[in-house]
């Protein structure tokens, strides 16, 4: 179903494509578009999504079976509905918490905003027919011919090497192993002239191999050019302050006259440092998760050029956990470690004190912290169990990052607002395809799209 409501910038340029030739339709139509339609499988909280809302694309629809993470696609959809209307302030009242959900919904409506294009479902061989169906209402009811992007990528525990080693199975008998048929079924049924898949590396050796190879074979038959071996692309080289790696993989109609898509490179020379400077400083357990003010420092050249810091008076969702003696005192003796000999603590190497685990011959990285000085690993969902994966750089501080810089560190802007409890915020930051990439592919899949038109 299609949620009914009841109750762009200052641009750095990261990522540019090479050898690439104008597409062009076999009819050689003329005319170009005002917008490209896109549709978003296994949305998430909208990372991948918000890069292609910034380059002006019409969002048909989102679909994602988790209600926290639509919840936050159906608030931001409305954030970007209201900006190109001019009432931005309406968004704010409901981001500061001035007025309720419900009642922000009530306001939008009266603005004639009442749809957040959100289908809140689990896509499965029961639903699988029902919402394709309702998306091709909402085509018909917008008077919109046909779908020119799908994006997305099916939950990647199935096919992570973190979640296999942790599965008793290898994750072999996951039945998220097989959603990128679905995926499939979609290409099949709207035909869109380009689509985006994103996953993890572990992909291409999940199941020895046989997804990807049985993915690349049906793709092929569905009339797609795709590289036969997937590039794997680095945030970091989108402008992104992370170590992070990810399959995408970029379809095209076979008609097409287009050669391979070359990424080009962009690494930021700013530091978490500068991604940090103008939050709050934390104690364990202080902070809220509504608004409060900035530090009254100028924020970093970083924060602008990212669009991190916009329009926003104060910062939202940077509260900390609470911590006790014990693991401060161990995030005390890492942060030191790192900060003065660029060593990462071994857990077998604390006072013994300090010990609670009586395995001392593996995971001996159990603590780990963001690289102040440089960009950060990999943000993961399992940061909603426990933050001793990504405690903060400042010894002052001596505890795990807030839900507020996990989203920085993924380059998520600071009005962007994550709906459900802390562990639901962390989950879906963690999932999530940094923004500044997101959009960087968005920019790129523009530029050949438009050859078509």
């Amino acid at each position: 179903m299609v949620f009914i409501i009841k109750s762009t910038t200052n641009n750095i340029q990261l990522l540019q494509i090479s050898n690439v030739r104008p597409i062009k339709s076999q009819n050689n139509v003329a005319k170009m578009k005002e917008k490209y339609s896109v549709l978003d499988m296994f949305s998430g909280g909208g990372g991948l999504t918000e890069g292609f809302f910034r380059q002006n694309f019409n969002i048909i629809s989102h679909i994602e079976l988790n209600k926290h993470a639509a919840n936050t696609l159906q608030t931001r959809s409305l954030f970007h509905q209201l900006s190109k209307n001019n009432k931005k302030n309406l968004y704010f009242e409901y981001f500061y918490g001035k007025i309720s959900r419900e009642e922000f919904f009530e306001q939008c409506q009266n603005e004639g905003i009442n749809d957040t294009n959100t289908i809140n479902k689990e896509i499965s061989t029961i639903t699988e027919k029902g919402i394709i169906q309702s998306i091709k209402e909402r085509l018909n009811n917008s008077d919109i011919e046909g779908i020119d992007v799908i994006i997305g990528g099916p939950p990647c525990q199935a096919y992570s090497l973190i979640g296999r080693g942790r599965s008793p199975d290898s994750m072999q008998s996951d039945p998220r192993n097989h959603l990128y048929l679905h995926y499939l079924n979609f290409l099949s049924e709207f035909k869109p002239e380009i689509f985006v898949f994103e996953n993890v590396p572990g992909l291409t050796s999940a199941k020895n191999g046989e997804i990807y190879s049985d993915f690349y074979k049906k793709i092929q038959n569905l009339g797609y050019k795709l590289n036969p071996k997937p590039e794997i692309l680095n945030a970091k080289n989108f402008g992104v302050l992370q170590e992070r790696k990810r399959i995408i993989c970029v379809g095209i109609k076979k008609e097409h006259d287009s050669s391979s898509i070359k990424f080009g490179n962009y690494v930021s020379k700013y530091s978490i440092n500068d991604l940090f400077q103008d939050l709050p400083l934390l104690e364990p357990g202080m902070g809220i998760d509504g608004s409060q003010p900035y530090e009254a420092i100028m924020p970093s050249k970083y924060l602008k050029e990212a669009q991190i810091r916009n329009d926003e008076k104060s910062v939202r969702h940077h509260f900390a956990r609470p911590h006790n003696d014990r693991d401060r005192e161990i995030y005390r003796i890492a942060i030191k470690k790192w900060t003065e000999y660029h060593q990462r603590l071994h857990y077998d190497q604390l006072p013994d004190h300090l010990k609670t685990h009586k395995n001392q011959s593996s995971f001996l990285d159990r603590f780990k912290v963001v690289n102040g000085n440089g960009i950060s690993h990999a943000i993961v969902a399992h940061l909603s169990k426990d933050g001793h994966y990504f405690i903060h750089p400042d010894i002052s501080q001596a505890r795990s990052i807030t839900v507020r810089e996990a989203a920085r560190i993924q380059s998520f802007p600071d009005n962007f607002l994550f709906e459900g409890p802390m562990t639901a915020k962390f989950i879906q930051i963690g999932n999530a395809v940094p923004p500044l990439m997101a959009e960087g592919i968005a920019r790129e899949i523009k530029k050949i799209i438009s050859g078509i038109y």
